[in-house]
C-alpha cells in the first residue's frame, strides 16, 4: 500500500512521542506527508492551575490548555524531524483525541493513522474505551497501533525476549 498522508496523535507523553517517531520513520521511507495532531481542551492559565491543584495532572490522553497543547505539538514536531520526516504539518484540534484523529484523517484524506498503545490495557481503557481501540474500530483507513509501553514484546527487559 502506498501511504501518502499519515496522521499521528500526540499528548506530549513519551508514549505518544514513540508513536510519532514510528509514524515519522514510515513517512520518511514512503516520502509521505506526516500530520501530527494534538487534541486539547482549551483552558485559561487560571483554570489550568485550579484543575492541577484539585485533581493533579490531567488524565491520560487529555491535554488541558492551549499552552500545554502547543508544547506537546512542538515536541512531536521535533521528534518527527529527528526521525527523518521531511514533510511535517502540525495541528491543534479542540476536543476528544479519538474524534480529533478520525476527523483529521477524513479532512486530510489520510491513508494511515498511527497511535500509541497506551491505554488499551488499563482499567479505565477497558471500562471507558481507549483512543487506540476507538480509532481502530472507527477509522476508514489503515491504523497502526505502536507498542509504546514497557514490559511488552519490544521491551529489552521483557521476559518474553529470547537470545537468538
Amino acid at each position: 500500500m502506498r501511504y501518502r498522508t499519515i496522521i499521528v496523535g500526540t499528548d506530549g507523553s513519551e508514549s505518544a512521542l514513540k508513536a510519532v517517531e514510528q509514524a515519522a520513520e514510515i513517512a520518511a521511507a514512503r516520502s509521505a506527508r506526516l500530520v501530527v495532531v494534538c487534541a486539547f481542551h482549551p483552558l485559561t492559565a487560571k483554570e489550568q492551575s485550579i484543575l492541577a491543584a484539585v485533581v493533579g495532572p490531567t488524565s491520560m490522553y487529555q491535554v488541558a490548555g492551549t499552552d500545554a497543547a502547543e508544547e506537546a505539538l512542538e515536541a512531536a514536531r521535533r521528534r518527527a524531524a529527528e526521525a527523518g520526516a521531511a514533510d511535517v504539518n502540525a495541528m491543534l484540534v479542540k476536543g476528544d483525541p479519538g474524534q480529533a484523529l478520525l476527523a483529521t484523517a477524513t479532512e486530510q484524506a489520510a491513508d494511515l493513522i498511527v497511535v500509541g498503545s497506551r491505554g488499551i490495557n488499563t482499567l479505565s481503557g477497558r471500562l471507558l474505551g481507549s483512543v487506540p481501540s476507538d480509532v481502530s474500530q472507527r477509522a476508514s483507513c489503515d491504523v497502526l497501533i505502536v507498542h509504546t509501553m514497557k514490559g511488552g514484546p519490544r521491551d529489552p527487559g521483557s521476559s518474553d525476549e529470547t537470545d537468538d
